[in-house]
């Protein structure tokens, strides 16, 4: 029998969202752009968000993904549990090439992710809005300067985990 069930995926930018600023490669090392910044220095609290949430699978949204791969940027998170819910990159699977896809807003990556991967319950947590005109409901937007951080977003945040992952009995599927 086949798995019907509805996927649950969280659309996860890092730069902005786990830790404040941005990375910065720098030969074969990835430093954060600002000296008192520890790269994924909020993976806990996303940790601690997606605790009651087993379900949730999480697809990178983030340049990381593009530019290091999947594979590294999933082992560059300290923190297991996250690691082990990373089934992917917005980018697997489009029909388009390496080039054109950074260049679309971030908000079209996931659309693309999600039209491909229908149906899904999403939510996306990212430093970018652009694309995601017609889904704010759907993004927990984070500054880039204080990422989660901050305790109005990490409380948004808390709220739409519920709303969105939270099945009520009489719940249809939703895109």
């Amino acid at each position: 029998m086949a798995d019907t069930r509805m996927r649950h995926v969280l659309f996860l930018d890092i730069d902005g969202v786990l830790h404040r600023g941005i990375a910065l490669r720098a030969g074969n090392r990835v430093m954060s752009s600002a000296p008192n910044v520890k790269l994924f220095e909020y993976a806990t609290v996303l940790d601690d968000l997606l605790t009651p949430y087993p379900d949730v699978e999480i697809v990178l949204s983030s340049d990381w993904s593009l530019v290091f791969g999947t594979e590294l940027t999933r082992n560059a998170i300290p923190s297991p549990r996250l690691q082990n819910r990373i089934v992917g990159a917005t980018f697997d699977g489009c029909t388009l090439n390496s080039v054109v896809w950074p260049l679309l807003p971030r908000g079209e990556q996931v659309l693309d992710y999600v039209s491909r991967n229908a149906p899904l319950r999403w939510l996306a947590v990212d430093d970018r809005a652009d694309g995601f005109e017609a889904h704010r409901h759907r993004l927990v937007h984070c500054q880039t300067d204080v990422a989660l951080g901050d305790s109005a977003v990490v409380e948004q945040f808390r709220e739409r985990l519920r709303r969105f992952f939270t099945k009520a009995p009489d719940d249809d599927a939703e895109n």
